[in-house]
């Protein structure tokens, strides 16, 4: 694979990526392959990415959003209208092993920069789409933001179950989970590369993609051609389990086996509870999984958080206080394993981020760069592709490249 200038530690050194990926989808996939030691290239336009203005801003153009899934890349602020800009992706691609892209396939091709153009000069390119509608269905050229896929995807009506009004995740679900697929997706097609040499286009389609991961556990009666059952995983759509009140407050309380479940009911003094329910039956307990957890919220109310987490930790059941988002810094987990860190970014001072969370022995993930300024590095990545200094001169008096 390409060699980059400065070898990182990491899997994943000496790999190099153009990434024309914007908002969170992309960023969210190169951001994780950055971490694992890739050299990535973030083409922006010259005014940058709009994530940048979203979220919590201190500083101008360096948002909480895009400080959280930009960092471990460089940026190169290019106009791709002008035929100079997109040369100058075509003088950078000997230089790269994948290229990914989020953009709306009719929109890159009329750019000249869909695979067959990439591939004519690159053979063993290994070229991703992050596309919201699969390219062989009627939704192929729709544009498909998180709130469209969580809609399309069956989740903002499983937030409606029980009668609730459809509602949507308070999350970037789709994005971020189609993103860590980009990222899955990516790994595979360079670990094909590397065993036979050979580049490929490979699509990753939103819709698609959250429909079967909301789909593991809620296929349900679909699995089974002519069968009356609905879809939708009955234990979750039937409600029961929820946030456990407490003396104090809340918490969340798992007794997930039968022998947790008599645990605790002997613990509390309610051995009868365990025989109405037939603990020891699995399928009888979750028909009545309702009912059953309508008798723990009258038994807990009887005890503090701190109690109850007392006893769930002797008797090995699952339990957790509930952490607001404020709190998170402070979890005594993952204030042990050093989750959150703090940096000097050069630009914005002192910031706090979130480490990467995949630990490799050999080969660890680190962050070495903070999330740049808009083409900050346009000069760099340039000269990485050829082009002399009066050459870059020009194109940034032209209006083509940005940045200092």
């Amino acid at each position: 694979m390409s060699a980059q200038p400065t070898q990182p530690a990491g899997p994943l050194a000496g790999v190099r990526i153009l990434d024309l990926t914007a908002v969170v989808l992309g960023p969210m996939a190169t951001q994780i392959l950055g971490d694992y030691g890739a050299d990535v290239i973030k083409v922006e336009n010259l005014e940058g990415d709009m994530m940048r203005a979203n979220g919590i801003t201190k500083t101008p153009g360096l948002s909480s959003i895009f400080l959280a899934i930009n960092r471990n890349k460089r940026s190169l602020a290019l106009d791709l209208k002008t035929e100079a800009g997109r040369d100058a992706v075509r003088r950078l691609l000997p230089t790269v092993d994948v290229v990914v892209h989020n953009m709306r396939v009719s929109a890159i091709e009329r750019l000249g920069l869909g695979y067959e153009a990439l591939k004519a000069i690159h053979p063993g390119i290994v070229y991703v789409a992050a596309t919201g509608f699969g390219q062989d269905g009627p939704h192929r050229s729709r544009p498909a933001f998180d709130d469209i896929v969580q809609a399309g995807c069956g989740l903002v009506a499983l937030n409606g179950a029980g009668g609730r009004a459809p509602d949507y995740t308070p999350s970037l679900i789709a994005d971020k989970t189609a993103g860590v697929y980009v990222a899955n997706a990516v790994l595979a097609a360079l670990f094909h590369r590397e065993r036979t040499g050979q580049g490929q286009y490979v699509e990753v389609p939103m819709l698609e993609t959250l429909a079967a991961f909301v789909l593991t556990e809620h296929l349900g009666g679909l699995t089974f051609p002519g069968a009356p059952e609905p879809a939708g995983y009955p234990r979750l759509l039937q409600g029961g389990r929820r946030p456990t009140p407490t003396k104090d407050g809340y918490m969340s309380l798992l007794p997930y086996t039968q022998a947790h479940w008599r645990a605790f009911f002997e613990a509390v003094g309610r051995n009868d509870l365990a025989e109405r329910y037939d603990v020891e039956n699995r399928r009888e307990r979750n028909a009545r999984i309702r009912e059953l957890y309508a008798h723990v919220a009258e038994i807990t109310p009887q005890r503090t958080t701190a109690e109850w987490l007392d006893l769930c930790e002797s008797l090995d059941i699952p339990a957790t206080p509930i952490y607001a988002l404020d709190d998170l810094p402070e979890h005594p987990h993952l204030k042990a394993v050093g989750l959150f860190a703090e940096a000097e970014h050069p630009v914005q001072g002192s910031i706090r981020y979130v480490r990467p969370t995949t630990l490799f022995d050999r080969t660890p993930a680190q962050v070495r760069r903070q999330a740049p300024t808009v083409g900050q590095d346009s000069s760099e990545i340039l000269g990485e592709a050829g082009y002399t200094p009066d050459e870059i001169g020009r194109l940034k008096a032209a209006g083509v490249v940005g940045g200092r």
